[in-house]
Order: C-alpha cells, then sequence, then structure tokens
C-alpha cells in the first residue's frame, strides 16, 4: 500500500511541459478570504507555486495548476473540485527539478472560488517520502527567504 498504489497506477507519470516558461512561485503571507476556522487549521503559511500538478481519483485523471504549497499539502484550482475526503494521487515537478513527485493525498476543503479567489480544493498530503518532504520544505524556505530579500 501507501506510495506502492502510484506506482501501480497503471502508467507512468504524464510529463507535460507547463504553459508558461517555467514554474512560478512566490510567497503569500497573509491568507484572504479565509474562515477563522480555516485560518485556525491552517498550521504553516502558504507559498505561491504555480505548476501543473496531474491528478486521479479512483476512477478519474486530470491536469490542472495549483495555487499555492505548504509542508502539509496544497491547492488546486479547478472548476470541478472533487468532494472533501476524496482520495487523489498526485504527480506534479517543484521548480528547478526535472524529478517528478509522486503523492498520495484528500481532499480537505473545496471553494466555490468567488471575486477574489479562484474555486478549488485543498490537498492534504497522506503519504509523501522524506526525501520529497525535505525537496518542499527546502523549496519552501528558498522562497520565504528570496521574498525577504525584495
Amino acid at each position: 500500500m501507501g506510495l506502492d498504489r502510484v506506482q501501480a497506477w497503471g502508467r507512468p507519470p504524464v510529463r507535460r511541459e507547463p504553459e508558461r516558461s517555467e514554474a512560478m512561485a512566490r510567497v503569500s503571507f497573509e491568507t484572504p478570504n479565509l474562515s477563522e476556522e480555516a485560518a485556525d487549521r491552517r498550521r504553516t503559511l502558504r507559498t505561491e507555486l504555480i505548476v501543473r500538478v496531474d491528478y486521479a481519483t479512483i476512477d478519474e485523471m486530470f491536469s490542472e495548476f495549483t495555487r499555492d504549497i505548504n509542508e502539509g499539502g496544497l491547492f488546486i484550482e479547478t472548476e470541478k473540485p472533487q468532494p472533501t475526503g476524496t482520495e487523489v494521487t498526485m504527480h506534479f515537478n517543484l521548480p528547478g527539478s526535472d524529478e517528478t513527485l509522486s503523492t498520495i493525498g484528500r481532499v480537505a476543503h473545496v471553494t466555490s472560488g468567488d471575486e477574489l479567489t479562484p474555486p478549488g480544493m485543498g490537498i492534504e498530503f497522506d503519504e509523501l517520502s522524506r526525501d520529497d518532504r525535505s525537496r518542499i520544505d527546502a523549496l519552501i524556505r528558498s522562497l520565504r527567504i528570496g521574498s525577504r530579500e525584495d
């Protein structure tokens, strides 16, 4: 079980070139339009990160863009979010890396969006290898440090 299920998905992750020349990332220290309850649940700051993520539920495959990431999960912009609690298998590349990160997560919250925020779903990482967690943590730290120098 675990990450073996990612490998048993039946085919290697689809590698697509992002619509932009490279992934974009910047830190967002504010969490606009979050309810107090959602803000309280968030343990770490979100870092804006736009990369293509291929993900699948038990019976469908999708390809969308992330909006942000933190140590515990990411937000996927989509007009068709999955229901809260749905397990998803994800494949994506972090900026500066050709190595595909594969993990399993669960939909933690869904938003229909409004004039300030896009529709989508927040995914909590359920199963993340130690190496992948370290890569995400290092990226987030470097982005936060870089944004403070601007």
